[in-house]
């Protein structure tokens, strides 16, 4: 069992579907190339498969990661990076691409207190009631 993600023209993930193991090629229908091909070709979109166990670039099994994230709807699939990326949460974020995500432009603070980010002031907020 594999999952695969459908991505719109803007390559956007509007759904993510289960479907054959990528090496079960010998019920792949006659002329596919891949299950990416056949899905895709299906829906007449961009197909793309992703990894249930695959988060913030590393595997949750002790695998190999692969595509940086398990594809959710709404992510983007960054093809020059070949990865999956969530929604950016805010306009002052880079991409980390060893996590394969949207970082801060400012650390998190490591007091063991709550904190939420403040666009405005590019910084970290207290939340008072944790």
């Amino acid at each position: 069992m594999a999952h695969y993600a459908l991505l719109d023209e803007n390559n956007i993930v509007t759904e993510v579907i289960t479907g054959k193991d990528e090496d079960d090629l010998d019920t792949l229908p006659e002329g596919f190339s891949s299950w990416e091909d056949y899905y895709g070709n299906f829906r007449n979109m961009t197909c793309k498969r992703t990894s249930y166990n695959t988060i913030a670039n590393a595997h949750t099994l002790d695998g190999v990661a692969f595509r940086g994230n398990f594809a959710g709807i709404g992510y983007n699939y960054d093809e020059t990076n070949d990865i999956f990326l969530p929604p950016k949460p805010f306009d002052s974020w880079v991409l980390d691409l060893d996590i394969a995500n949207y970082v801060a432009p400012v650390p998190y603070p490591e007091d063991g207190l709550g904190y939420e980010w403040n666009e405005v002031t590019m910084s970290w907020d207290l939340i008072e009631d944790v």
